[in-house]
């Protein structure tokens, strides 16, 4: 029987610095985090592979976009290496089941990282901080400096020793015969997630309207929402996500192509005197 393959102390603690203090690695719109998660498993799948190409393959994974409230979020990290550890020993975990697992747990965390650490623990830290900086103290940033950098590596440490922990048991109920069930539920809850993103942030309302004469007048925008509110909301996210996944046009190019049909629809219609979109200027 083959010797189980297993990451050591010094490998997962490079994966966690990487992760706690480069999380934001070659940081753009398009991928985010995505870059500093691959830089975290380089010396965990270093470690685990010894053929080039399975090192290759195994680091494609962490190529897909992800993004999440940096400090909770390691706990998704130490997961991972969990998963990866169970790869290299042959259980039947791919690439799809590693991702869909972080694809499901980036919002939910992401929400709860941010109302805890940025809502509220950040905003504390930053009162005590600024009440011990009346009269230019500099003990106030001194004290924000070192009690942020302690509990935020403390912190992430635990989650990511948590997650890494729990990759067990998570590979067990993966490859288990409730696992179709519970990777279903995962997929699940992160398009759930991502719609409610789409519902709650994307905001997109037309100006259109044609008057008649001085007591008739058609409201597009006013038509729409008595048909299905919000339904420019709908037609746009679908329209991004058709030509990312159906076109294979890469995010920043979706972007600048939103960017031109704003500016087209700004532009007055001759002969109505009026625009698809109101931008709200005033000259």
């Amino acid at each position: 029987m083959a010797e189980q393959k297993k990451t050591s102390e010094a490998a997962r603690k490079s994966a966690f610095l990487r992760w706690a203090y480069g999380n934001l690695t070659c940081f753009t719109q398009e991928h985010m985090q995505t870059f500093g998660y691959l830089a975290a498993m380089v010396p965990i799948i270093d470690e685990l592979y010894d053929k080039d190409e399975d090192k290759v393959d195994a680091l494609k994974t962490y190529t897909a976009f992800f993004n999440t409230e940096p400090q909770i979020g390691s706990i998704v990290v130490g997961l991972t290496v969990g998963l990866e550890e169970a790869r290299a020993n042959g259980e039947p975990m791919d690439a799809e089941t590693i991702n869909g697992i972080r694809a499901g747990l980036m919002g939910p965390l992401a929400g709860l990282g941010d109302s805890i650490i940025v809502g509220t623990f950040i905003p504390i830290l930053l009162g005590i901080a600024m009440g011990l900086s009346q009269g230019g103290n500099p003990l106030g940033p001194i004290f924000y400096i070192v009690a942020w950098n302690a509990l935020m590596y403390f912190g992430m440490k635990f989650a990511f020793d948590s997650g890494y922990s729990m990759g067990g048991a998570a590979v067990e109920a993966l490859v288990g015969p409730q696992s179709a069930a519970l990777r279903s539920a995962i997929g699940t809850v992160g398009t759930m997630v991502i719609g409610a993103v789409a519902g709650t942030w994307v905001s997109i309302s037309t100006s259109f309207t044609v008057v008649f004469g001085q007591d008739s007048s058609f409201s597009l925008q006013g038509t729409l929402d008595n048909i299905m509110p919000k339904a420019l909301n709908l037609v746009f996210v679908y329209l991004c996500w058709w030509l990312m996944t159906k076109k294979k046009i890469s995010p920043t190019i979706v972007m600048l192509i939103l960017v031109v049909i704003a500016f087209v629809g700004c532009i007055t219609i001759p002969g109505i005197n009026t625009s698809i979109f109101d931008p709200g200027l005033s000259y």
